[in-house]
C-alpha cells in the first residue's frame, strides 16, 4: 500500500509554496560545517519558505559516497532545526532519494525516519532502467515515503521521458507532486498534460523546477480538453536551486504572483521582473558552460553573504567556471532589487550564535 501525505500538508502544498533546494556547507578540509549548515535551515524559516528540500543536486550527490556518508548527518540537522523553531504554518520536509531501487528504498526509508513529509525521486543516471523499471522503483518508493516526482534536465544527468511514461506515472498512488525540470517547455507541457489526463489530476500539485523560466511557469494556467471534459492546471509554486539563495524575495514574489492569479491580470512589472530572474539564474547557474558551476554559483552568493565561510564542494570539479564570478558582479550591480544581503545581515549572528554557544 502506497505512503499517504498527511491531509493539512497536502491542502498546504496544492496551495503552492517556496521550497528552496538545500545546500551544503563545508568547512575548508572538506568536512561538514555543522553550524553553518543549521545556519542555513533556519535563514529559509526565517524567509517565510513553505519547505526545504534536503539530500538532492545543490546539496551534492556526492554525500552518498562511501567514505563520505553525509546523507543521513545533513537530513537530520535540517529535520532537527524544523523541529525546534515551532513554525505555525505548515513546513514541507522534502529529502532528495537517489540510485538504483536498493538505495532509494534504504535513502526512503531514512528519511522516514527522520521526519521527513516527502521523498523528491530523482530518475538521473540509471541509464540502464527502461520507463517500466522506472516506474516501479518509483512505485516501491511510495510504499515507504510520499513521492514528489522529478523530471531532471539531461544537461545535468537527467534523461528524456515520454508522455505515456508521465501519464503512468500521475496515476501511481503515493505520489503527490511532481517539480518540472527539463528546462524545456515542450517536456514541461508533456509532464502538465498527462497529469490533466490521469485520474488523479486533483490529487497532484505541480511545482516548477524550471529555473530559467520560473516566473512564467508560476503565472500560466493551462488548459486540456481530456474527453469530453476541460480540464484546468496550474504550477503552483516552485522547488528550486535558485531559491536556496535570496529567499526572501522568492517568497515575496509568489506572493506577487498568487495575487496576480487571483485577479486575472499580469502587471507588467511581474514579466519584467521574470526576465531579469532568468538573466540572473544563467550567471548562477552556468549554462555557457553546460551548467558545471551551477552548484558553485549558489555557493558564491552564499559564501558573499556570510552564510558559507568558503565557496568550496565535495568534488574538486565543482567550482566556479571561467567568467562566472564576473557574471555575478554583474547581476549584483544590476539587480539590487533581487538580493536580500540586508536580511542575512540583520540576522546571521543570531542563526550562527547557538552553535558557537556550544562550543
Amino acid at each position: 500500500m502506497a505512503a499517504s501525505l498527511d491531509g493539512q500538508l497536502q491542502d498546504f502544498l496544492k496551495q503552492g509554496t517556496v521550497i528552496p533546494a538545500h545546500p551544503l556547507a563545508l568547512k575548508s578540509d572538506r568536512t561538514l560545517d555543522v553550524e553553518r549548515q543549521r545556519a542555513l535551515t533556519k535563514y529559509y524559516l526565517a524567509s517565510g519558505a513553505g519547505g526545504i528540500a534536503v539530500g538532492v543536486h545543490t546539496t551534492q550527490f556526492e554525500i552518498r559516497d562511501q567514505g563520505i556518508d553525509l546523507y543521513e548527518p545533513v537530513l537530520r540537522l535540517a529535520a532537527e532545526e524544523v523541529n525546534k523553531s515551532h513554525v505555525k504554518s505548515p513546513f514541507i520536509k522534502v529529502a532528495g532519494i537517489a540510485g538504483p531501487s536498493d538505495q532509494a528504498l534504504n535513502e526512503a526509508k531514512t528519511a522516514k525516519r527522520l521526519g521527513y513529509d516527502l521523498g523528491l525521486v530523482s530518475m538521473g543516471g540509471l541509464t540502464d532502467l527502461s520507463e517500466s523499471d522506472h516506474l516501479e522503483r518509483v512505485k516501491a518508493v511510495a510504499e515507504v515515503i510520499p513521492v514528489f516526482g522529478f523530471y531532471l534536465q539531461p544537461a545535468v544527468g537527467g534523461r528524456v521521458f515520454s508522455y505515456d511514461f508521465w501519464r503512468d506515472f500521475a496515476e501511481l498512488p503515493g505520489v503527490y507532486a511532481i517539480k518540472l525540470a527539463p528546462f524545456d517547455r515542450y517536456q514541461t507541457l508533456d509532464v502538465v498534460r498527462a497529469v490533466c489526463a490521469s485520474s488523479r489530476n486533483e490529487e497532484i500539485s505541480l511545482y516548477t523546477g524550471n529555473d530559467d523560466n520560473i516566473v512564467a511557469d508560476l503565472l500560466t494556467e493551462y488548459h486540456f480538453r481530456i474527453g469530453e471534459k476541460l480540464v484546468t492546471k496550474q504550477i503552483v509554486g516552485g522547488l528550486l536551486g535558485h531559491w536556496a539563495v535570496w529567499t526572501t524575495k522568492a517568497v515575496e514574489l509568489l506572493e506577487k504572483v498568487k495575487e496576480a492569479r487571483q485577479t486575472g491580470m499580469v502587471p507588467l512589472e511581474l514579466l519584467r521582473l521574470g526576465a531579469e530572474i532568468t538573466d540572473a539564474n544563467a550567471a548562477l547557474f552556468d549554462p555557457f558552460h553546460q551548467f558545471k558551476g551551477s552548484i558553485a554559483g549558489i555557493n558564491e552568493v552564499l559564501r558573499r553573504q556570510g552564510m558559507l565561510c568558503e565557496n568550496i564542494c565535495l568534488s574538486e570539479k565543482e567550482r566556479l567556471s571561467p567568467g562566472q564570478s564576473e557574471e555575478i558582479d554583474r547581476i549584483y550591480q544590476q539587480y539590487p532589487h533581487l538580493q536580500d544581503d540586508e536580511f542575512i545581515k540583520e540576522h546571521i549572528d543570531r542563526w550562527l550564535s547557538a552553535e558557537r554557544a556550544k562550543k
